[in-house]
């Protein structure tokens, strides 16, 4: 269903006559702080984030097929963390397998060749809506978390997709089988630098804390035309940063101070108070008697993650309310700690909007492997933000992906349980029960036509409106679990 878009501008100043802008609670060192600056790095000054794009080119021939193999030779590159292969066409399909060696900074030491999600497509904007048809909207595997590196090489080699958990899509036997389907045009390798989180005390600004154009492309080395050289510009951007900053976190304004790192967690009374003053005149008569919701989590925001808000459009999509929460794995791998996560959200955020042409990070929350909790697409986190997770069904629905892999590997049980906190808070705002069905309408996918209602388990996973192995096997089978702990929380 298409969405309406709310004016950022409005909304940061209607927060801020509101509420008084004031510096973010502080814990401990606050979430992504690094301890110390990166090997190789200077540790004066905040490292913006970046994107490299580097146009792949053929290797070699495919002795059984005769497709043309494309890639990289080992090379030494900017510093990255994350890596992912974009081309120009989003309706194209990479029927091939993308593998790729990374060397990590300081060590010198080279990985293993480690297999890149190919099947990706499925995590999208709904057909139809602006963000879909923008024009800037690309191909894309899903990205690769590889810790901080500086060397990269990379094979495409066209008959077989990777999926997530280790299941791959093989074509006919190689002595037998017919050329390979050609690759898609215009591949090019992503790597993609997190940047530093802004200090903890900070209050939101967009590019350069210290007033340049750092995350500018100009600085932030993103292949296209910057600021730079242009007088006044860099004061110009910032500007706008600041502005959207602003809105951003003025879009949690009812719960939580500007500013702030982190929403607080409350009790069920206090929840309960909040829903009567956030929804007021919207309750049905029975959430009025017995409202069934769950204490709102801990949620750390954008601005505790460190989001360059100047990366999205400006403005925010909403969608008319959430009948629904999709559960995915981002498939960028398991190999992370827990204090890296607003690293790795940084760089599937750039990534999402850089490198994949979208307008924000297309999750509405993501959850880490302790279970911590992250706002995702700007707007709100107790608003119905229109987000770009489940194609066919990102209307009237919410978002929620793990971070992991999850086809083969078991799902931490207290990320399974964060994301049974969160649902159970966020569906109870709409009256939603976790263990009950719902009905959504198909904005058009792989497995449902374009307006068929389509009943679906109020939590359901990601691969209940789209064919896909998403949000992987093992995370698939713990949605029971999730429901009824989502329920539990709700009093019910």
């Amino acid at each position: 269903m298409p969405g309406f878009l709310a004016s950022s501008i409005g909304v940061a100043c209607a927060a801020a006559l509101a509420v008084p802008l004031a510096p973010p609670a502080t814990a401990g060192a606050g979430p992504g702080t690094k301890a110390a600056a990166s090997a190789g790095r200077p540790a004066a000054s905040r490292v913006p984030g970046s994107t490299q794009s580097l146009p792949l080119e053929p290797l070699a021939r495919d002795r059984a097929s005769g497709a043309v193999v494309q890639g990289l030779p080992r090379r030494a590159v900017r510093h990255f963390s994350l890596v992912g292969v974009v081309w120009n066409d989003p309706a194209a399909e990479l029927r091939a397998r993308v593998q790729v060696r990374t060397r990590a900074a300081g060590t010198g030491t080279w990985s293993g060749w480690r297999d890149v999600e190919t099947h990706n497509a499925e995590h999208a904007a709904d057909p139809g809506t602006a963000e879909h048809a923008s024009g800037r909207v690309r191909g894309a595997t899903a990205p690769l978390w590889v810790g901080d590196s500086d060397g990269v090489e990379i094979r495409v080699r066209p008959g077989s997709g990777h999926r997530a958990g280790g299941r791959d899509r093989v074509g006919p036997d190689p002595g037998t089988a017919p050329a390979a389907d050609p690759l898609p045009g215009g591949l090019r390798l992503e790597l993609v630098d997190p940047g530093d989180a802004p200090p903890p005390d900070s209050t939101p600004a967009g590019p350069g804390a210290d007033g340049t154009p750092g995350t500018g492309a100009a600085a932030g080395g993103d292949g296209a035309s910057g600021t730079g050289g242009v007088p006044g510009a860099g004061q110009a951007a910032s500007g706008a940063g600041e502005t959207e900053a602003l809105a951003a976190s003025a879009a949690n304004a009812g719960l939580a101070s500007l500013g702030t790192i982190e929403i607080p967690e409350l009790g069920r009374t206090e929840t309960e108070a909040e829903l009567f003053r956030l929804r007021a005149g919207e309750l049905t008569e029975q959430q009025g008697t017995k409202p069934y919701i769950g204490p709102r989590p801990r949620i750390v925001t954008r601005h505790g993650w460190g989001a360059d808000e100047t990366l999205r459009e400006k403005g925010f999509l909403y969608t008319k309310k959430v009948g629904a929460a999709f559960v995915h794995h981002t498939a960028s791998g398991n190999d992370y700690r827990c204090e890296q996560a607003p690293s790795i959200i940084r760089s599937i955020y750039r990534y999402h909007v850089r490198s994949m042409g979208w307008r924000d990070i297309g999750y509405n929350f993501l959850v880490d492997k302790c279970g911590k909790i992250y706002e995702g697409r700007a707007g709100g986190v107790a608003k119905p933000v229109m987000g770009a997770h489940t194609l066919g069904f990102n209307g009237d629905s919410t978002g929620i992906a793990v971070l992991g892999s999850f086809g083969s590997a078991e799902p931490p049980s207290a990320a399974v349980q964060g994301v049974a906190r969160l649902t159970a808070w966020k569906l109870g705002l709409h009256g939603m029960n976790p263990r009950g069905k719902t009905y959504l309408k198909s904005a058009g996918g792989n497995l449902y036509r374009k307006g068929m209602n389509v009943r679906l388990n109020v939590i359901s996973g990601h691969r209940d409106g789209f064919a896909t192995e998403c949000p992987g096997a093992r995370l698939y089978r713990e949605l029971g679990t999730v429901r009824s702990a989502a329920a539990r929380h709700q009093g019910r």
